[in-house]
């Protein structure tokens, strides 16, 4: 019987942790944990450092670890390496962000899970493992839809002054960036995926402007017919999304999804509550 459990969900830049003991839950936050950025012993150091006097480590049953880039299982095992060294008596459930998605939205029931957040991604769920996937191209080829492909909308609307008067004046007046500045971000600096969703806020802050609803609907739509209108699951099962871009235009999510004549599941921000109710049905 497991009783003492940790469920992680982890970005690159972010790892919420919630921890469940005789079903008291706490939850916790971290740098966000990639085996593409940090290797074992850097989790390992990373880890121990966030539980230091939160949780009595050989008393965890089992931990399970969502996040980015784990289907590659070159990943996989740096990750379960340090977290071994971490949680000695645990078992441990090492899974993709998607599979946390799905977990979260559809439980055990068939769905089609969809992340719209930083980045984008989209698969059937049978009701126990991922069957079908779309091709996850990143944010330089795909990403359709995520805060990476909305922001460099806005980008290419304000270097190419696409955008009228006002919203020019607008986005200098937030940001006061030179071409130069932007450039050297996009291409220079790291985490360029994560500097161009940050300008979603701008879209955010300014909704009923033509131009603005325009970027978000022909972005959300590039994603439909990307990815959802390619899977046959589609239109036998709800459609559920998790991201905080889809959060944010839910309205869109919802307009979009009666015009392609599917079935809405549920929107959340985040797979952590859905997550622990799945957990607590499944020990």
């Amino acid at each position: 019987m497991i009783k003492n459990y940790i469920i992680a969900d982890s970005g690159a830049t972010k790892c919420q942790w919630t921890i469940v003991q005789s079903n008291k839950k706490t939850s916790l936050s971290s740098l966000g944990i990639s085996p593409y950025f940090l290797s074992a012993s850097q989790i390992q150091a990373l880890v121990e450092k966030t539980f230091k006097n939160k949780v009595k480590l050989d008393t965890i049953d089992a931990v399970y670890f969502y996040g980015t880039g784990l289907s590659n299982p070159d990943n996989v095992a740096p990750l379960k390496k340090a977290l071994k060294l971490v949680f000695t008596k645990a078992t441990f459930d090492i899974q993709t962000d998607l599979v946390a998605a799905a977990r979260a939205t559809c439980q055990h029931t068939k769905g089609v899970a969809c992340i719209v957040g930083t980045g984008s991604n989209t698969g059937f769920y049978n009701g126990k493992k991922i069957t079908k996937n779309s091709p996850g191209l990143g944010y330089v080829l795909g990403d359709e839809g995520s805060g990476s492909y909305l922001g460099k909308k806005v980008i290419q609307y304000y270097l190419y002054k696409t955008f009228d008067e006002d919203l020019m004046s607008r986005f200098e007046k937030k940001y006061t960036l030179s071409k130069d500045a932007i450039l050297n971000s996009v291409y220079k600096e790291p985490a360029p995926n994560r500097y161009l969703a940050n300008f979603t806020q701008f879209l955010v802050e300014n909704r009923g402007h033509y131009m603005i609803e325009n970027i978000i609907e022909d972005g959300l739509n590039d994603f439909f017919y990307a990815h959802i209108n390619k899977m046959n699951e589609a239109w036998l099962y709800p459609i559920h999304f998790v991201g905080s871009v889809a959060y944010g235009f839910k309205d869109i999510i919802k307009q979009l999804a009666l015009s392609y004549e599917i079935e809405l599941g549920t929107i959340v921000k985040s797979p952590m509550p859905g997550l622990i109710t799945f957990h607590q049905n499944n020990k």
